[in-house]
């Protein structure tokens, strides 16, 4: 066992109370993973905002540039960023969580802790990775300024939390699905990739409800049943107030529960037969 291994499994052993053991393995495991992450990268944590930053230029001159498409989202990098930096949290944590036990398997197999924290760190890590990235936000929306169509923020930026909220516990939910399972079915790490970058486009990250609305508007009652549908309008109502859907924000409310709890029932079944197996 590495000495990281070894000291964090006695870090994760000391005698706490249940809740206090929980929030501390937690920490301890976050931090972790982020050191092990940027300690060797000269850039740290910049890497983590480089895809979406990368993806919000590409869409932005295509949409924009080439098809004049962002006109009824101005600015539309804004509009894209305000999605594409959730998303990144989003899919990073479903993707990582697909290893939550086989790339920490002698350290599992080693500590007693509920062993949902593997997948509620990976959701942690990540979305603090998120939280680092919001000054770039912050920065195209300062920029849009000086622009002809600057952006606007209004209260409903409150509803940034419940939206922070929201897509916590959905991911949660779906890593508990998926980590366990991979450990018996290892081609559904490769499907889940694939997944994702089919949820991408299925999500409303580079168009909005709206936009699916106008093509048909069966379309708009299709999306709306995305579980990211409501919890991407929550993030984008401060800057854009006619992107707030409270319909589609129920029902991501909805599903996120439904699915957090799919996710805890076949989490605990699981559970015993992935101990034997990792």
């Amino acid at each position: 066992m590495s000495t990281t291994t070894s000291t964090t499994a006695t870090a994760l052993g000391r005698t706490w109370s249940p809740a206090t053991r929980y929030r501390r393995s937690l920490w301890l495991l976050t931090s972790r993973d982020l050191r092990v992450r940027y300690s060797t990268s000269a850039l740290g944590w910049v890497w983590s905002i480089l895809d979406p930053l990368l993806m919000a230029g590409i869409y932005w001159f295509v949409f924009t540039q080439v098809f004049q498409r962002g006109i009824n989202h101005e600015p539309y990098i804004v509009f894209l960023m305000a999605a594409l930096l959730p998303w990144t949290w989003f899919t990073g944590a479903v993707g990582d969580s697909t290893k939550a036990f086989t790339r920490d398997a002698k350290l599992i197999r080693s500590t007693t802790i509920p062993r949902s924290i593997w997948v509620t760190r990976i959701v942690l890590s990540k979305g603090i990775e998120f939280l680092l990235s919001l000054p770039v936000l912050a920065l195209f929306i300062i920029a849009s300024q000086f622009t002809a169509h600057p952006a606007v923020l209004n209260w409903q930026l409150v509803y940034f939390v419940p939206a922070i909220i929201l897509q916590a516990v959905l991911t949660v939910g779906i890593g508990l699905v998926v980590a366990p399972l991979v450990v018996f079915f290892r081609d559904l790490e490769r499907a889940v990739r694939l997944i994702l970058r089919l949820a991408f486009y299925a999500s409303p990250i580079i168009f909005s409800l709206d936009d699916l609305r106008r093509v048909h508007p069966a379309f708009e009652l299709i999306g709306s049943f995305n579980p990211l549908t409501g919890i991407m309008s929550l993030y984008r109502a401060g800057l854009f107030p006619k992107e707030l859907d409270w319909f589609s924000i129920a029902i991501s409310a909805g599903m996120t529960v439904v699915l957090f709890v799919i996710g805890l029932l076949v989490f605990r079944r699981c559970l015993p037969a992935v101990l034997k197996e990792i």
